[in-house]
């Protein structure tokens, strides 16, 4: 199992699983994701920046925390590399950890509507669609999820 520890967006192992990140939606849905995502809304107070690492220490998975509304944190950029199984789902657990930690009563999230296993993942994992919220307000590609956190 994955170790999971907060680290800076822009270390050298964050810019390649974003990349990589990047490229693979892309690839899915013609858009890399990276018009809505900006390193800086991770590095502010109330934010995080989730490295997975496996058992050697490679980076393998990364996910991260914004604030976006009073008690509500937005996931933005989560990823597993392929070959790695349960790191989405840890890796989630940890920033849904994290987030109550923080002090956040709810997580939202946003994903494309043509990522059906990503909409899966989420789903199984006790999010639910909410409407679309945001920059993601009348994007019909868009998918917007919520969780409640235990207080």
């Amino acid at each position: 199992m994955p170790t999971f520890r907060a680290e800076d967006p822009g270390s050298a192992d964050a810019v390649a699983l974003i990349d990589a990140l990047s490229a693979a939606l892309a690839a899915l849905t013609g858009d890399s994701g990276r018009s809505s995502f900006a390193i800086d809304d991770v590095r502010a107070a109330g934010a995080c920046f989730a490295v997975a690492r496996d058992a050697n220490g490679h980076a393998v998975g990364c996910g991260a925390l914004r604030p976006l509304a009073d008690g509500i944190a937005e996931v933005k950029r989560m990823f597993a590399r392929p070959g790695h199984p349960g790191t989405g789902s840890a890796l989630l657990a940890f920033l849904e950890a994290r987030a109550a930690a923080l002090g956040y009563v709810a997580i939202w999230l946003e994903t494309r509507a043509v990522n059906q296993r990503a909409l899966r993942f989420y789903l199984a994992r006790g999010y639910a669609a909410i409407p679309n919220y945001g920059r993601y307000a009348g994007n019909a590609q868009a998918v917007c999820l919520a969780k409640q956190l235990p207080r």
